[in-house]
């Protein structure tokens, strides 16, 4: 009964090891899509020098 018990217990550890392998790998995984994913997007262009509209905005409340 005692070795049923302590099988059950280092399966289940294993178990539990296996699953946090997977997870941290996975999170890798996904970390490196959105590394991806970020450096597609195309550098966004900075305000003409010189430029008169769109230089400014004026709010008023």
């Amino acid at each position: 009964m005692i070795a049923s018990i302590a099988s059950a217990n280092a399966s289940a550890s294993l178990q539990a090891q296996a699953s946090v392998l997977v997870l941290r790998k996975a999170m890798e995984l996904q970390t490196l899509n959105a590394a991806q994913l970020l450096q597609a997007f195309p550098t966004p262009a900075g305000p003409t020098p010189g430029a008169s509209i769109g230089g400014t905005i004026d709010v008023f409340v």
